[in-house]
């Protein structure tokens, strides 16, 4: 089985492939892309989306990568609905459950998918993350079955903290997602 680092080193010969931009031999699926990681390592796998950016930035290879990190996306629509500065208050005075209610209740699929649609431009990568940050008020499948309809021409690459199987996601390797047939492992 392959290393992290030889499965990060194999994304970026991906990307540059005119077939992953093309979408060529997926038949009719779209373009989804999953590369799932041990959620122990996050961090290095941040450093290399970082990374990923400042090799692709000057448009050398006609690629033009955008992220969308759910965390700070999440972060975003609580201060554009004005709740930011009222969530740690409201989880002291009304407990967990209800803060989970109240940010499930805005955050659905359809406001990130938005967010996406305003900022996408001429954008012709999508790198979606903050997955695990941002558990459990969105979870992955819904951004990526809601997605689909948004950028069903631009390939997108979500960075999973745990395992996909080509079926199923399983958050941190503990949380069954649901079932998600419709990506492909980014990188085996």
């Amino acid at each position: 089985m392959a290393t992290l680092k030889e499965r990060l080193g194999k994304i970026s010969d991906r990307v540059k492939e005119d077939k992953f931009i093309e979408g060529r031999g997926l038949g009719n699926e779209i373009s989804f892309y999953i590369f799932d990681y041990d959620p122990k390592d996050e961090l290095e796998v941040r450093d290399y989306v970082t990374s990923l950016h400042k090799e692709f930035k000057g448009g050398l290879y006609d690629r033009r990568v955008i992220e969308f990190d759910l965390y700070k996306m999440l972060i975003e629509i609580t201060k554009d609905k004005n709740i930011f500065d009222r969530i740690a208050e409201m989880e002291t005075r009304q407990g967990k459950d209800a803060l989970f209610q109240a940010m499930t209740t805005f955050a659905k699929p359809e406001i990130f998918l938005e967010k996406i649609k305003q900022q996408i431009e001429e954008h012709n990568v999508v790198l979606i993350t903050g997955v695990g940050k941002v558990y459990p008020f969105v979870r992955s499948h819904n951004i990526l079955n809601n997605l689909q309809e948004v950028l069903d021409k631009t390939p997108v690459i979500m960075f999973f903290p745990g395992q996909y199987d080509g079926q199923s996601l399983e958050l941190f390797n503990k949380f069954k997602d649901d079932n998600y047939y419709r990506a492909f492992r980014l990188v085996d």
